[in-house]
């Protein structure tokens, strides 16, 4: 009945565990700006914007492409990317040609593997324990410099965390976070043992270790997808079979034998959080501003009064988040209320207590082949008034795949044959209780969400 909830022990959610991607019988085909992916609503783009960092020229750029090439409307990723859809059979040329223009593609064959994310906020609020911009720009060089780093898999994900914790969180393969003394933390994978390095030799050793997880994939991923017969043909390190801990032992060992000790510790994985939404207070007369994209997107009437605020108000530039947000920094204090305001009036997200906030979907139907329905209009039409503040996120996927989900403890909302959803909160890739089925209808959908998104004491 419409509006019934109803207990089903449907299967529990499949996420990737280790070992799963053991020889594989292809080569990674993670789209990007050169390699396009074939959507039902055209080709797909993803542009790698290491630490989310866009000059507002180039933030201008993209959304001028997406009103010419593709649908018109910039989608952001998980990783602080942006992907450009709806394109035309034929646009990859000129796409390429405007992307190396505006500085997007510093290097060919590595323009899949510069995933990197970084604390958004960092040297901004002061509450890092240093500023990792020097670190992004030192990594994304030594990386589109390397040959190896070029056999990266376009899935495998590098984080600087400037020490507060928030892209610590996020599972990347090799992270690297400030500490109040000088030194770097380098985690590889989940682990919660780390290596202390000096600062200023922590983006060597992030690269270092890249590498060294490409030898005990047999070469697996990046440009030719090949592997050696003994390699387990991983892509990312959570696949290997021990989740990276040998891989860990190897990278020190050659880390000590290439310099000073090395230094181990224990340092449990953080739980993170976002940036909170809104005016955040700067140095000096300047704020940054934090605002969200609903379900991550943005058409060109939100996308340019980004831009036009970081180009006359702002610091020049836009940080884009791990998060579907994005962050202006630079504003003039006295500006900053007014110009919050404005942000808010054209529909994007200025507050916590949006019924956007925490909210997330994948592209669902029209645009995906393996979707069975239309989750994004779904998830807008079951809308609460508001979350609570401790609401958990929640995720919408039209499949098992459940692309973009996040990390930890979510509301997992998955579409059915029947046109109707499964309900249920998962914890590290497992459920915590048992799913529900929930019908199409937007009331129902509404209330069974807001109930799994309130946390179990």
């Amino acid at each position: 009945m419409v509006g019934m909830l109803a207990a089903m022990p449907p299967p529990a959610p499949r996420f990737a565990q280790p070992g799963d991607a053991r020889f594989r019988a292809r080569g990674d085909a993670c789209p990007g700006a050169l390699r396009l992916h074939r959507a039902d609503d055209g080709a797909l783009a993803r542009v790698r914007v290491p630490g989310g960092v866009l000059t507002w020229e180039q933030a201008d750029g993209l959304r001028e492409l997406a009103g010419r090439l593709g649908d018109g409307e910039l989608y952001l990723t998980s990783r602080g990317n942006v992907q450009l859809r709806g394109l035309g059979a034929e646009c990859g040329s000129e796409l390429a040609s405007r992307m190396y223009e505006m500085g997007l593609l510093p290097s060919e064959r590595h323009e899949r593997v510069r995933n990197v994310v970084a604390s958004p906020l960092s040297g901004l609020d002061g509450l890092g324990a240093r500023d990792v911009r020097p670190w992004l720009t030192a990594l994304d060089t030594l990386v589109c410099a390397s040959e190896e780093a070029a056999g990266l898999s376009g899935r495998f994900l590098f984080a600087l965390d400037d020490g507060r914790g928030d892209v610590d969180a996020l599972g990347a393969d090799v992270t690297l976070r400030a500490r109040g003394d000088g030194d770097a933390e380098l985690r590889i994978g989940a682990l919660e043992s780390v290596a202390l390095v000096p600062a200023d030799e922590a983006p060597g050793a992030a690269l270092l270790a890249a590498v060294v997880f490409l030898e005990a994939a047999g070469g697996s991923g990046g440009a030719s997808g090949s592997r050696s017969a003994s390699g387990s043909g991983a892509w990312r390190v959570a696949e290997l079979a021990d989740g990276g801990a040998s891989l860990f032992d190897e990278v020190v060992r050659r880390l000590r034998a290439a310099g000073p000790p090395v230094a181990l510790g224990t340092v449990p994985v953080p739980g993170g959080a976002p940036p909170a939404l809104g005016v955040v207070a700067g140095p000096g007369d300047t704020d940054a501003l934090s605002v969200g994209l609903p379900l991550g997107r943005a058409d060109a009437v939100r996308w340019r009064a980004l831009t036009d605020l970081a180009r006359d108000h702002g610091a020049g530039e836009l940080r884009l988040t791990p998060w579907r947000g994005v962050v202006v920094p630079g504003v003039r204090r006295n500006r900053a209320p007014g110009a919050l305001d404005a942000l808010e009036a054209v529909g994007l997200v200025t507050g916590d207590r949006s019924p956007w906030t925490g909210v997330g979907a994948c592209v669902g139907r029209p645009g995906c082949a393996k979707s069975l329905a239309d989750v994004q209009g779904d998830a807008a039409a079951a809308l609460p008034v508001a979350p609570r503040a401790d609401a958990l996120p929640v995720h919408w996927s039209g499949c098992e795949r459940r692309c973009g989900h996040p990390r930890g403890e979510w509301v997992d909302v998955v579409a059915g044959p029947d046109g109707g959803y499964r309900v249920s909160v998962v914890r590290d890739g497992g459920r915590t209780g048992e799913s529900e089925h929930v019908t199409g209808d937007p009331a129902a959908l509404a209330t069974a969400v807001a109930t799994a998104r309130t946390p179990r004491t």
